[in-house]
């Protein structure tokens, strides 16, 4: 049986008794070229022998009756394919395939270097020969199970990579029919469903596996998630604590620190801040105050800004000269097409009315919504900074009495906030952190969304402003160019 000693000495390597005790395991410290223990058929002594080894990983099986008689063949190409030479691995593994036609673990490597020359050449064309060669190894008669696994797990992954999230939870179905003890695939399985937005699909899948496995830790914080966005705050708590409090993988994330801190602030929990802490402390957010998650290193960071400060001053100015004719124009529409404000529905409220008409989205105009604000818009056509933000929105706000906002956050660190008053009744304000504003007609006001805020509406009319989203102004030309829309 190997142990701790064996391998340390079959390296040439000695360690302290105290390093074995406490099972402070470097596997990277015990990589070597022992071709005798290579236990996945690899080719080589490597990280992933070195569990085998050390009973930390179950050993895989990638090799049939007739992988076996080629081993040296597949076992040089695979170091090929280790040393970083793709193109003479694709060369041996395509050669092996056209030799051995049935050998499943041959076709794997070619999938294998197939996949990373589609990385080394940023192509999507060779990623998709990669998605095909997985699915031939795996069909191919008398595979291992564990190949069998491995071909379509990467298949899944790559599937997914290319976007092409419907193929991949057919081939994580697949998985989960030939293997439905698998936790860990069901769990991948609900994951395909949520990316392609079907949460009752994945809440189904979570729910089996939290039947047969109540503390899978991973379930966990997704299924609490799920009750989440159905709005089962109360219900969602336990479920994404512990979750997050089980260290398992893939439970450390953002989203479940930032929901569940969410949630039991709606329940009045101060609790919350010490996720919101824990959070930061990992590196999920910038800190207790600011949670974006899809952000720039680096920007400057604060809640409230000044016009001076952002740069963008020439369109604080034309907002606020201008503010009468863009009021008489929110008015109008109130008046005459109030369907046109359509209620907010990101589940921000506790309770009242708060309804938004917007004009830009994402940096494009909003179908044809221009069409009943048209001094407005033309006031902004020339202001790139707020018509070219793809991460924000230009859009009128109308709330009403009784209405309060849940303290939240924005998605991004990549825009700032302008908020144009255009009717303030007494009795409306905002805080962003630990500072409260109020609003001023014809004034603008300017805080980074990112950073925690929260509004309430106590007038006795409705309040109505005109948010204008604008691009960081630390950001690049190329930055703004670039980055993904929200």
């Amino acid at each position: 049986m190997f142990t701790w000693f064996v391998v340390l000495a079959l390296l040439g390597v000695w360690s302290s008794v105290a390093v074995v005790y406490f099972d402070i395991v470097d596997y990277d410290s015990v990589i070597g070229k022992l071709t005798a223990y290579d236990a996945d058929g690899d080719g080589d002594f490597d990280v992933e022998d070195a569990k085998v080894l050390l009973a930390k990983k179950k050993k895989p099986k990638l090799l049939n009756k007739l992988d076996k008689t080629i081993k040296a063949e597949i076992d040089a190409a695979e170091k090929l394919r280790k040393k970083g030479k793709v193109d003479e691995a694709l060369k041996a593994f395509e050669s092996l395939v056209q030799q051995h036609p049935q050998s499943p673990r041959a076709r794997y490597g070619k999938a294998q270097a197939e996949d990373d020359l589609a990385e080394k050449l940023r192509s999507n064309d060779m990623l998709q020969r990669a998605i095909n060669s997985y699915r031939e190894a795996a069909e191919l008669p008398d595979v291992t199970s564990d190949l069998l696994r491995a071909a379509l797990k990467k298949r899944a992954e790559r599937q997914q990579f290319l976007g092409r999230m419907r193929a991949s939870l057919a081939t994580l179905q697949k998985l989960v029919e030939i293997f439905p003890e698998d936790i860990g695939l069901k769990n991948d399985l609900g994951v395909a469903h949520l990316l392609l937005g079907d949460n009752k699909g994945a809440k189904k899948v979570y729910e089996e596996v939290l039947a047969v496995s109540p503390g899978n830790g991973f379930a966990k914080v997704h299924y609490g998630f799920i009750l989440k966005s159905e709005n089962m705050i109360v219900e969602s708590i336990p479920y994404l604590k512990e979750g997050l409090e089980s260290g398992e993988p893939g439970t450390d994330d953002g989203r479940f620190y930032f929901h569940l801190g969410d949630a039991l602030q709606r329940m009045g929990d101060d609790s919350a801040y010490y996720w919101y802490e824990l959070g930061h402390k990992r590196g999920h957010f910038a800190s207790v105050w600011q949670r974006s998650l899809y952000n720039v290193d680096g920007l400057k960071a604060q809640p409230w800004w000044t016009a001076k400060e952002t740069g963008y001053t020439d369109l604080v100015k034309t907002l606020e000269r201008n503010w009468k004719t863009i009021r008489e124009e929110a008015l109008a529409v109130m008046d005459h097409h109030t369907g046109l404000f359509v209620p907010e529905e990101e589940n921000l409220r506790e309770k009242g009315e708060w309804g938004q008409y917007t004009l830009w989205q994402q940096g494009k105009k909003a179908g044809d919504s221009c069409r009943s604000v048209p001094k407005t818009c033309s006031l902004l056509e020339r202001y790139s900074e707020a018509t070219g933000c793809k991460r924000g929105q230009i859009k009128f706000s109308v709330m009403h009495p009784g209405t309060h906002v849940w303290p939240h956050t924005g998605p991004t660190n990549c825009r700032l906030r302008l908020h144009l008053g255009l009717v303030i009744p007494q009795g409306c304000r905002i805080r962003c952190t630990n500072q409260t504003r109020e609003w001023e007609e014809g004034k603008v006001l300017i805080f980074d969304d990112s950073f925690e805020h929260e509004v309430w509406q106590e007038a006795a009319s409705y309040r109505l402003i005109f948010i204008i989203d604008v691009w960081h102004p630390e950001l690049t030309p190329y930055q703004r160019q670039t980055l993904s829309p929200i």
